[in-house]
């Protein structure tokens, strides 16, 4: 591949529109700008998350290839009626959740953001995923025809894996899930 991005500024956005793949240009404000903002967004955080993990953590090819995927989702943004994503990256994400949950005590609490450092990131990314899951939608509605269903799916299932991977991360240095307690319940000092 040659040099792609051989100019980094090209003030073609200054007025408030931008390129897409297709060569079209759409307001920056659009659904679907905001989607292949938050899919952005969603993989910087996960690269957040990934630098917050050890070397040696069992999650990290899971986490690689889930950005790959979200630079595939943005390619597909960009290009209306084109699929990267293939439906089977929605039962391998099913697989990942499943291979970790099978791992963890079941539920039977809220819990909050945190515990640790990889946790809180991970539950940020999944707050990310959920927004872009809604843009999506939202996308959805406005042109039905040009958003890969599928591509829902994933973000749907992305964000049920991040909350059980979440779990995970809190446990690997022995820290703990912080459970929600409402001021209704909670004991008096």
């Amino acid at each position: 591949m040659g040099n792609r991005l051989s100019k980094i500024y090209t003030k073609t956005g200054d007025k408030g529109t931008t390129g897409m793949a297709t060569g079209e240009r759409i307001a920056k404000f659009h659904p679907r700008m905001e989607a292949i903002g938050d899919i952005d967004e969603l993989n910087s955080y996960i690269g957040v998350l990934v630098a917050s993990l050890a070397s040696d953590s069992p999650y990290l090819n899971q986490l690689s290839q889930i950005q790959h995927d979200c630079f595939d989702l943005g390619g597909e943004l960009s290009m209306p009626g084109h699929t990267l994503l293939p439906e089977t990256s929605v039962t391998e994400i099913e697989g990942f959740i499943e291979l970790i949950n099978d791992d963890l005590p079941p539920l039977k609490d809220f819990i909050l953001p945190g515990g640790n450092i990889p946790g809180a990131h991970c539950h940020f990314a999944r707050a990310v995923c959920r927004r872009a899951e809604r843009h999506f939608w939202q996308l959805v509605d406005l042109e039905p025809e040009s958003v890969n269903t599928s591509a829902v799916a994933y973000l749907n299932r992305l964000s049920d894996y991040l909350f059980v991977l979440a779990r995970a991360l809190v446990r690997v240095n022995n820290s703990q899930e912080v459970l929600w307690q409402t001021r209704l319940n909670k004991p008096e000092k």
